[in-house]
């Protein structure tokens, strides 16, 4: 059996692969439109956001096995995978705690004007009484999404002593002491702060608008370290304004490539970060030297897995 892999991935995932009886060509520099000429030849698949994986890329492959390095999947079609009869790999366990830890970064760094501070000090202003933080520990935070980014999240808040409400759209039967299962309505009430850890699926495309965040009852901080498509992102302007949203954080966008942006999608991108209570990293809040390793770990443990029951 013989794989193909795309993208940059960490050695360690060579050992389980060699024990699995693969063999692998390794090109993570090779072209997308390249990848679907050669895939004919091999067996298995490693990606990670290279290309969308559909009818049209696999063709006349005979793929059995796709392994995406990360958690999302939303490049992969995967009723196409259904229904070809070929097993779908991710890593979900492997950048759990550095989306965790970037979560609870964003937040402490809202609550506490870090950004909006060093601004502000570029520009030799000394500010005290407009940065006064929030302690932590007198809010509400509201997870929307408890899988494994979800719990990771919670594991970490729990000991700051702040009420943590979570909401899902499958049925949760249990939660760590000092997390609270509630409904979505319940968790529109409490939340004064909001954090988003849902998957880009149907339903949930644009399933944060204007409409969503004004449905809170109170105003709140807002984070989104999912995928940027979940968040209509336009509507954020107009809740910073408001005061609907206090702050925001993001670390996914509805575009990341700036290079392709339009001249609608640059102004919004420019005017979102011209705001002080506003932070944005560039998608790498699952993207750590810890997390590179792990995930190339479960790959390789899933993949090994996979080839034993095969």
């Amino acid at each position: 059996m013989k794989f193909l892999i795309v993208d940059d991935v960490h050695p360690c995932i060579f050992d389980d692969l060699k024990k699995a009886g693969v063999e692998w060509d390794y090109n993570p520099g090779i072209e997308a439109d390249e990848v679907k000429k050669i895939l004919p030849n091999y067996q298995g698949l490693i990606v990670r956001s290279k290309v969308f994986v559909d009818d049209t890329l696999l063709g006349s492959s005979q793929l059995k096995v796709i392994a995406r390095a990360g958690a999302g999947v939303d490049n992969i079609d995967e009723s196409v995978l259904a229904k070809r009869g070929i097993t779908l790999i991710n890593a979900p366990e492997g950048n759990c705690d550095a989306v965790a830890e970037h979560t609870l970064g964003m937040i402490l760094s809202l609550l506490n004007n870090f950004h909006k501070s060093k601004n502000e000090l570029q520009q030799h202003q000394w500010v005290r009484e407009g940065n006064r933080g929030y302690e932590l520990s007198n809010l509400t935070v509201g997870i929307i999404g408890y899988g494994y980014m979800g719990k990771a999240v919670c594991k970490r808040l729990v000991p700051f002593g702040c009420k943590v409400v979570v909401y899902d759209k499958q049925s949760l039967a249990t939660v760590p002491e000092g997390v609270e299962i509630v409904s979505l309505e319940e968790l529109k009430k409490r939340a004064d702060i909001l954090t988003l850890h849902i998957p880009l699926i149907d339903g949930n495309a644009h399933w944060v608008n204007k409409t969503f965040l004004e449905e809170f009852e109170k105003n709140i901080w807002f984070i989104n370290t999912s995928r940027g498509k979940v968040v209509v992102g336009k509507d954020l302007p107009r809740l910073l304004d408001s005061g609907k949203l206090r702050g925001v954080g993001l670390d996914v966008w509805e575009n990341e490539r700036p290079d392709t942006f339009s001249k609608e999608e640059k102004e919004l991108f420019d005017k979102l970060l011209s705001y002080p209570q506003v932070i944005m990293t560039p998608h790498v809040a699952g993207w750590t030297f810890e997390s590179y390793r792990k995930i190339s770990e479960v790959m390789g443990r899933k993949i090994l897995q996979w080839a034993n029951k095969s």
